[in-house]
């Protein structure tokens, strides 16, 4: 049988620390959930000591999560440790990371300490982190550029003090494939005591090298790899989980290991990511990407008809994606449509089917054909998180090359009605004034992004705004067939989601 390596998933730490990708507490307990449904072994929610959001966000996974272990990063500080345990009082299978720079540079020019200090300070909180926790984790920060000999004698100490895991990190994403075999090898015999934990390793993409660098630590005997879905985080990001993943599973020929993960959960995965965050995925990335699955040439469209695997290497199936293309039209009924949600890995109750279904109907008399990425973009924008304070009733738009563009909007707030015109530079500017008198409020556009749902004059526009107020920011999405339509819905998403936040701070 071959070896399980363990999966360490750290989106919701080190990939919400990439400019763009933050969330909030809701947003995080739901991604962890379809994390533990991916079948990840560890989820680092956090970083509880970095602010008090970080420490609720911390604590609301630990509290949701039950089969999968959930982390807290810590400085290897006792008041970072405390508020670790803390958050995580209400994990099911805690584990508390504690790290602490080990290189020349890190010691010398962040730390201002002198190594014998770090190997003291590391090994006091591995054995100060052990009061509260089982399971500790030591990651030595910016290990691919540590003097080996200073590596190997502090994992040694750190696992004396009851650390089960430590981590090797390339955090500048520096090293080679080359390099970090060896550096994972050598590790393994000269650290006597290695054998007491498991070793980990966390590479940065910085180089493009992250998944490579990985997988050559796994075929030096790393047991755990750190990774993100869509491979997020610091600068260029982490290894993509996908990629990992699925990089063991179709050359297990040459790698002899295998995961915990249920590929099928993999492209669910990645695109509840990109709703949460906005941030789509590119086209050609591997696994996840849109193109990853499709042929236009007509060579390689004859050859996959004769036999998928002339050019397919994996299946669709295999990472959660439906390789038919069944037609949904207004001529549909409400059980084909339901079967076709529930295929798309969506467990939905009859309230939420019937308003769909509603909202469908009116699509499919926009659209001739409704595809599968049209049902995805209705279904999570369903998704907002917070009650709707302000819908749409109606609009109306006037515009044109020799006239400001005005826009008149009616907005229902319970049952009344509020209604206000505005002027602007074009049509969607002019609305999103229009919506700024009717709340009374006013917001900095820090972010407007607009991209078809799918091809063709009458795809679906879905439209991902970020506007500021006091220094937060608040997300928010639209999706219709007009595209003044999805950023007046996207523009009041993130009204609502002010509204929300500050009735309930």
């Amino acid at each position: 049988m071959a070896d399980v390596i363990k999966i360490f998933d750290t989106t919701l730490r080190d990939g919400e620390q990439a400019p763009g990708y933050s969330m909030n507490i809701d947003e995080k307990v739901r991604m962890a959930r379809q994390l533990e449904l991916l079948g990840v072994d560890v989820i680092e929610a956090g970083f509880a000591a970095a602010s008090p959001g970080d420490f609720t966000s911390v604590e609301a996974v630990a509290r949701e999560i039950t089969d999968t272990s959930v982390c807290s990063l810590s400085r290897a500080l006792e008041s970072d440790i405390d508020a670790s345990a803390q958050a995580l009082k209400p994990a099911v299978h805690p584990r508390i990371h504690t790290f602490i720079a080990t290189s020349d540079i890190h010691m010398q020019y962040k730390l201002k300490m002198d190594p014998d200090t770090v190997l003291d300070q590391a090994v006091r909180m591995v054995r100060y982190a052990r009061n509260f926790c089982p399971v500790v984790e030591f990651s030595a920060e910016d290990a691919s550029r540590t003097r080996p000999e200073f590596l190997y004698r502090i994992l040694e100490q750190v696992i004396d003090a009851g650390a089960r895991c430590v981590n090797i990190p390339d955090t500048v994403g520096y090293s080679t494939p080359d390099e970090f075999y060896r550096l994972v090898s050598d590790i393994r015999g000269n650290v006597p005591n290695i054998d007491k934990a498991v070793v980990s390793v966390h590479c940065h993409n910085d180089l493009g090298l992250a998944v490579a660098n990985t997988l050559a630590a796994i075929r030096a005997g790393a047991g755990q790899v750190e990774c993100t879905v869509n491979g997020i985080g610091e600068r260029a990001g982490n290894a993509a989980v996908e990629e990992l993943v699925m990089v063991l599973r179709t050359r297990k020929d040459v790698y002899g290991k295998e995961t915990n993960i249920n590929t099928r959960e993999i492209h669910r995965s990645s695109r509840l990511l990109s709703h949460v965050t906005g941030v789509q995925v590119q086209p050609n990335k591997a696994i996840v990407g849109a193109n990853a699955f499709a042929h236009e040439a007509g060579i390689h469209q004859h050859g996959v008809m004769s036999h998928a695997s002339t050019y397919e290497i994996m299946t669709p199936e295999s990472i959660g994606l439906q390789e038919s293309r069944m037609v949904l039209g207004k001529h549909s009924g409400k059980h084909a449509f339901t079967q076709r949600m529930e295929s798309l890995g969506y467990s939905v109750d009859r309230q939420t089917i019937n308003e769909v279904f509603e909202q469908f109907k009116r699509l499919a008399d926009k659209k001739k054909v409704v595809e599968d990425k049209d049902l995805e973009a209705l279904m999570e924008s369903r998704a907002a998180l917070v009650p709707e304070t302000f819908t749409l009733d109606r609009f109306v738009i006037n515009s044109g090359n020799t006239i400001s563009a005005t826009a008149s909007l009616r907005v229902d707030r319970e049952d009344e009605h509020f209604e206000d015109v505005a002027t602007g530079d074009g049509p969607v500017d002019a609305a999103f004034m229009a919506i700024e008198r009717i709340v009374g409020e006013s917001f900095e556009l820090e972010e407007y992004v607009i991209h078809a749902v799918t091809g063709g004059k009458d795809a679906q526009g879905e439209v991902s705004v970020k506007i500021e107020k006091d220094g937060k920011i608040y997300k928010g999405r639209g999706v219709s067939t007009d595209v003044v339509e999805a950023s007046i819905l996207a523009y009041l998403s993130a009204v609502n989601r002010y509204f929300y936040e500050e009735r309930n701070v």
